[in-house]
């Protein structure tokens, strides 16, 4: 969805120290930015963070974009209310992207704590580099790094991935990621392999299939999650996702344990509505009987407004622990609000809440912020669909 997307700052920080991936307030189209047009763009979001129970340190973001000539440089900086009571900065994400040529697009992010004095300190080191092959194919590899002990960089992990058209309708990738050998000084092996397959079966309807295998006790590896199913466009009216989730049971064979319907569909002009029911076969709260219970419903609805912003409500349903046997509950609502500014920026508004010990829901958290990206404004609730040309999901 392209609009000014927020979470809570500890996410953004695992984000970028765990997950590997970009922090972003201001959420782009993920991985490099390797559209072909090379038209200057440049724009600036910033954003504040405010719990209403006072029990979160508030936080502020800053982010700024700029692209020129092929070369595109993210810059964000997080921050934090300090002992005097002023925002001091606790994490800094640098990213820069360069088209090296038609074919290669090279990235290199470097993610920096503060110490308590407030000098950057890196964390971490991640390049990359995406080259488009002949087919249709593409190849990205991708090093993440951390300093040592004596203050060089040390290799943590690698992820080599590669994408073939293996025929006009089927699309295959693997992924595989390479963690140190403790039993081979300064050597990688497997820790895990991604194997995706998108199919298109007819011109509506895409299948897909996803396997992820992790090394058994022997080192080899072995599948231990499979995501299969369908989407189908509705004649240009919104589509159907349908989802199953197999992993190993009691027996260590592969049995459904999850399986997620989702659906989008244009209510009126300007409006989209997205439903994403979750079943699983393990309900907080009940004894597992072996079948497949519905677990969540989430429900997101985005609209424009009279003065060209954006409304966008999400209401999350999910069973009570204590009563398992009774219809799930709305326990979170998001309610965001995007503004135009009259000649500036847009504003926006996010607040969050939650079930609170009574029962009922309260604020709990409210993000503000602004933002001159002239896509924070769009509607658009579909993701990806799978089979595209468009670069593969990034593993994390």
């Amino acid at each position: 969805m392209n609009s000014i997307r927020r979470s809570n700052p500890a996410l953004l920080i695992a984000t970028a120290v765990l997950c590997l991936g970009w922090p972003v307030v201001a959420q782009t189209q993920g991985g490099s930015d390797t559209s072909t047009s090379d038209a200057n763009k440049s724009w600036s979001t910033t954003s504040e963070q405010q719990s209403t129970s006072g029990n979160l340190n508030p936080t502020r973001s800053s982010e700024k974009h700029t692209k020129a000539n092929g070369r595109t440089v993210d810059t964000q900086t997080l921050e934090r209310v300090g002992m005097d009571g002023q925002y001091v900065p606790y994490l800094d994400v640098e990213r820069e992207s360069v088209k090296v040529d038609a074919t290669t697009t090279r990235t290199i992010e470097r993610t920096y704590g503060r110490d308590p004095d407030g000098r950057k300190t890196l964390v971490q080191v991640t390049e990359e580099e995406q080259r488009t092959l002949p087919g249709g194919g593409q190849k990205v590899v991708r090093n993440v790094s951390s300093p040592d002990l004596n203050g060089g960089l040390q290799l943590v992990r690698r992820e080599i991935q590669d994408t073939k058209q293996t025929s006009a309708n089927t699309q295959e990738t693997r992924t595989t990621v390479l963690s140190p050998d403790i039993n081979n000084n300064g050597g990688l092996k497997p820790s895990m392999q991604i194997e995706e397959r998108q199919t298109r079966s007819s011109d509506h309807a895409v299948e897909f299939k996803k396997s992820t295998l992790l090394p058994d006790g022997a080192g080899n590896l072995q599948v231990m999650e499979v995501r299969q199913g369908t989407i189908k466009e509705e004649g240009g009216q919104g589509r159907t996702k349908e989802e199953s989730v197999l992993r190993p049971d009691a027996d260590g064979k592969l049995a459904v344990m999850e399986r997620t319907v989702s659906k989008e569909a244009e209510n009126a002009p300007g409006e989209k509505r997205e439903t994403v029911e979750t079943y699983s076969t393990a309900v907080p709260g009940a004894a597992a009987d072996g079948s497949l219970h519905l677990t969540q419903r989430v429900t997101t609805v985005s609209r424009k407004r009279a003065d060209g912003g954006q409304l966008t409500e999400q209401q999350v349903e999910q069973r009570n622990p204590g009563n398992p046997g009774d219809s799930p509950r709305v326990t979170q609502k998001v309610i965001d609000i995007v503004r135009p500014g009259i000649s500036g920026p847009a504003n926006e508004k996010r607040t969050t809440l939650s079930l609170d010990s009574t029962g009922s829901l309260g604020v709990v958290w409210v993000d503000t912020g602004k933002t001159d990206n002239p896509a924070a404004i769009q509607v658009d609730t579909k993701t990806t669909t799978p089979g595209t040309t468009s670069a593969p999901a990034q593993p994390h």
